[in-house]
């Protein structure tokens, strides 16, 4: 098993796994390191490749090297925040249709910011690793891309995608 190490420019380390057999590439999004690492554990122990960014102006800055199969973004971030985030990578045709989830405590307000930069799905923090293997693995699969009805309504449950 392989493990890089790079430096970010904050001397924050960002890690990417090689699983053999993985079963896809996640670009995990939080300025919290240990929330990266936590979703970044249960997602290898799955068979994902993790790799992580401390910010959004990070995520854009390395997301066409890391090609990722799901984006997680946290919506609270400096420089550049989850939303916003989110919309840019709609705006690019190369990282238009990659699905996006936003992995945050949101409110109302923030899962509508969510619907109109494109979000394909919402998981509430705290959230339990089983939830977000689920959802990761569903969008990673695309298993109908427009994806069923929400399971719950907007902040009424654990997660939800987007139909």
């Amino acid at each position: 098993m392989e493990v890089v190490k790079t430096r970010t420019r904050r001397w924050d380390r960002t890690y990417s796994q090689v699983v053999s057999g993985a079963s896809g590439r996640v670009l995990v999004v939080d300025d919290n390191r240990v929330i990266r690492q936590l979703i970044r554990v249960n997602l290898e122990l799955e068979g994902f490749e993790v790799v992580t960014a401390a910010d959004g102006a990070e995520c854009l800055e390395v997301v066409h090297d890391v090609r990722p199969d799901v984006i997680t973004l946290d919506v609270v971030m400096p420089r550049l925040d989850g939303m916003r985030t989110a919309a840019r990578l709609r705006a690019d045709p190369r990282t238009r249709p990659l699905p996006i989830a936003i992995i945050s405590a949101c409110t109302q307000h923030e899962v509508e910011a969510g619907l109109t930069a494109g979000v394909d799905a919402f998981l509430a923090k705290p959230f339990e690793p089983a939830e977000l293997v689920s959802l990761v693995g569903r969008l990673s699969r695309r298993e109908n891309p427009q994806g069923p009805p929400p399971r719950t309504p907007p902040g009424g449950g654990p997660w939800f995608v987007l139909g």
